[in-house]
């Protein structure tokens, strides 16, 4: 099987005054399609530079980042907005709904982006919600809706594309602990049952629980890889 995701002597600096901060040093590793990788660090690790880069949000100073045999380090905006749209999704610690769209509204979005008709968006999205638990919450705006669920309408959008990678971004942080865990076997189940791979970057400790590999990075580079043992859950 070859790795879903290569990264490449990865290196990011950046200037700051008469000098440069070395974000990632010179970073190397392959993830496999399926797994569940939990990218765990302290703030200014580096960790959240190195979601950037995986997703194709900033250019590298060196090194590259290669997903499905795509070296999207050297993509162009116009061609990485096309790439994510159609493989990757995205789950982030602030929602990023849109407030002016409903929940419905805002999980059919990334099915019209991908040229699907609007009624069928929606019939789609409506499944996704029932799914997630937010049937009754269709027609409700963010506002309108606690953390929690806004968390549950931003995952029903960052899956509903079935991409083959989610990259979630802190996505409990702003999360009590019972919500945190409900979210987090949300994930999870769809992710076993889409065969996705997952891409969780955070600073909880305890969420490392839920992945199949935890990435520990500090000061730009990695300071541990490790791999569960299935056989031993």
């Amino acid at each position: 099987m070859k790795p879903i995701i290569r990264v490449q002597n990865l290196r990011k600096e950046y200037p700051v005054k008469y000098e440069s901060v070395i974000a990632l040093d010179n970073i190397s590793f392959d993830i496999m399609p399926g797994e569940l990788c939990c990218i765990f660090g302290t703030s200014g690790s580096g960790k959240s530079t190195l979601l950037n880069q995986l997703a194709g949000l900033e250019k590298p100073t060196s090194g590259q980042v290669i997903i499905g045999g795509i070296p999207i380090s050297l993509l162009s905006e116009k061609d990485l907005a096309i790439f994510r749209q159609r493989y990757l999704g995205f789950i982030f610690q602030s929602y990023n709904l849109m407030e002016t769209m409903t929940a419905l509204e805002n999980t059919a979005l990334p099915l019209m982006f991908k040229g699907i008709n609007k009624k069928q968006a929606i019939k789609q999205a409506r499944e996704m919600l029932k799914t997630v638990g937010l049937e009754h919450r269709l027609s409700h705006y963010p506002k309108e809706m606690s953390g929690g669920q806004q968390q549950r309408v931003g995952i029903a959008r960052a899956f509903i594309t079935k991409p083959k990678i989610v990259f979630a971004d802190e996505p409990t942080g702003n999360l009590d602990t019972k919500t945190t865990l409900e979210v987090m076997d949300m994930i999870k189940s769809f992710a076993e049952q889409y065969n996705q791979t997952i891409i969780l970057v955070t600073h909880e400790k305890n969420l490392s629980k839920y992945a199949t590999r935890v990435i520990t990075i500090a000061d730009g580079k990695i300071i541990s890889d490790e791999r569960k043992d299935k056989s031993n859950e």
